[in-house]
C-alpha cells in the first residue's frame, strides 16, 4: 500500500514540473488600487491550490485530533471497566454447578397416547 502511495505521489510530482516547465511564463495581476503584482503562472496557481486546501487540511488535522482523543478515553474507560469487573488474580471463584434435576422414573409418568385420555371410573 505503500509502493501504490509513494507511486501516486510521483506521478503527480512529475506532471506538476512538466506544467511548470511548460508554462513558466510570467503574470501580472492587478490586486486593487495602483497594486500590480508579476509572477510567474505556476507559483499562481500552486499558491492558489495551497491557499484554498489550506483551511480544509487544518479542519481535516483537527477532527483527526478530536476523533483520537475521544477513542482514547474510550479504550481508557474500558479498560477501568474491565478490571473492576474482573476478579483479582489468585482468587479464582468458581460458580458451583446447579443440582442435578431428579429423573422421573417411566413408572410415574402416565401413559402416551389415547390411553392416557380414558379414565378408569369404579362403578
Amino acid at each position: 500500500m505503500q509502493f501504490l502511495r509513494t507511486a501516486f505521489w510521483v506521478v503527480i510530482a512529475v506532471t506538476l514540473a512538466f506544467f511548470c516547465m511548460a508554462n513558466y511564463v510570467p503574470v501580472t495581476v492587478r490586486l486593487w488600487g495602483d497594486l500590480v503584482m508579476e509572477t510567474k503562472l505556476p507559483v499562481l496557481l500552486i499558491g492558489a491550490f495551497l491557499l484554498g486546501a489550506g483551511p480544509f487540511w487544518i479542519m481535516a488535522r483537527a477532527t483527526r485530533w478530536r476523533m483520537k482523543r475521544r477513542l482514547d478515553s474510550t479504550e481508557r474507560a474500558l479498560a477501568a471497566v474491565t478490571a473492576a469487573a474482573a476478579p483479582p488474580p489468585g482468587s479464582a471463584a468458581v460458580a458451583p454447578l446447579p443440582a442435578p434435576t431428579p429423573q422421573a422414573d417411566e413408572t410415574s409418568l402416565p401413559a402416551a397416547g389415547p390411553s392416557s385420555l380414558q379414565t378408569t371410573g369404579t362403578a
